[in-house]
């Protein structure tokens, strides 16, 4: 197990009163609310920037995406075009 270390936090006392209450009624001390708290608020914030990395990647590849289709398109249509010609002995 790691070495805890003792921080100070200072906490409005709305917020604080708000603690308290939870911690009694889930029957916790501020230690442990502060540190689950915190632990999910960086799993919640590694969601977060996982999903504004996917954003990023879709994003990135439906340009990719789109010119691929371009140049499929121009190459069916270069296809089409010798295949008329062939057919029609041009």
């Amino acid at each position: 197990m790691s070495v805890s270390k003792k921080i100070l936090v200072s906490l409005p006392d709305s917020l604080l009163k708000e603690v308290d209450e939870i911690v009694a009624m889930e029957k916790k001390n501020r230690s442990e609310f502060i540190r689950e708290a915190m632990k999910l608020y960086i799993r919640e914030r590694q969601k977060i920037e996982i999903k504004e990395q996917m954003i990023k990647g879709y994003q990135d590849m439906a340009r990719i995406n789109e010119d691929m289709a371009e140049i499929g398109v121009k190459a069916d249509n270069y296809a089409l075009n010798a295949y008329e010609s062939f057919i029609g002995g041009e």
